[in-house]
């Protein structure tokens, strides 16, 4: 079994560095490449990636799904594991994923946790033990087979947000989803400058507009019209 990592960025010149080495320090020989599928960063995000050891693509799509399916393109492994730039999984990613397709099934992710020790979060972060789609997130890292990639048809070129909940509702019901039952560390950035309620009210109001049909110009400016968010995110 060998893992392709495909880590999409945009302007993540301050995380990267550590987080392709904290990746790289995971125990285990199964993965193959770190490939790093670039939004077109201004910030130097592509040199300290390459000097980390990733390979750098940049996409001729600008958005998470776009990135993630062109970084796919110079992947090796026979098992994609895709993971933000914010986000750190266990260090047994490597077992664990081999486990997961040993019995199996073909793609999954883990719970997650935040890296802030705040009451809220620690709610938020509950939640995510349950199999349950609404619990799920691209946060939390996924990993599946090519195989079922292919079949899935991979992320959708023109969604720039919602990219990962359609992503996860498609390979559910196509393939066999282990949820692992540890925690993905994830940045807590979004709530340094927005409440706990406001993160909230902004995410239900996006999924609902999705549910709805509504249009990803119209997703988007909402969630930046509800939220105080890095000009980087889109």
């Amino acid at each position: 079994m060998k893992i392709s990592i495909i880590i999409p960025t945009y302007n993540e010149v301050d995380i990267i560095g550590s987080n392709i080495d904290y990746i790289k320090s995971a125990p285990g020989n199964a993965v193959c490449d770190i490939i790093v599928a670039d939004g077109g960063s201004t910030d130097g995000t592509q040199a300290v990636a390459a000097k980390h050891g990733a390979i750098v693509v940049e996409s001729p799509i600008k958005g998470r799904a776009g990135q993630m399916n062109h970084g796919v393109q110079y992947a090796n492994g026979d098992i994609l594991y895709f993971v933000h730039a914010d986000s750190k999984p266990p260090l047994s990613f490597q077992h664990d994923i081999e486990d997961a397709i040993n019995k199996g099934f073909d793609c999954g992710s883990y719970r997650f946790q935040f890296d802030k020790n705040r009451t809220l979060l620690k709610m938020n972060a509950f939640f995510t033990r349950f199999n349950f789609l609404f619990c799920r997130g691209g946060d939390q890292t996924i990993f599946i087979t090519t195989a079922l990639f292919k079949k899935v048809g991979g992320f959708k070129n023109e969604m720039l947000i919602m990219e990962d909940y359609d992503f996860l509702r498609r390979i559910r019901s196509a393939g066999k989803f282990k949820l692992v039952p540890k925690a993905t560390i994830v940045s807590a950035r979004k709530y340094d400058h927005n409440s706990w309620l406001t993160v909230q009210k902004a995410n239900y109001t996006v999924v609902k507009m999705y549910k709805r049909g509504c249009s990803q110009h119209d997703m988007i400016d909402a969630y930046k019209r509800l939220l105080n968010y890095r000009k980087n995110a889109f």
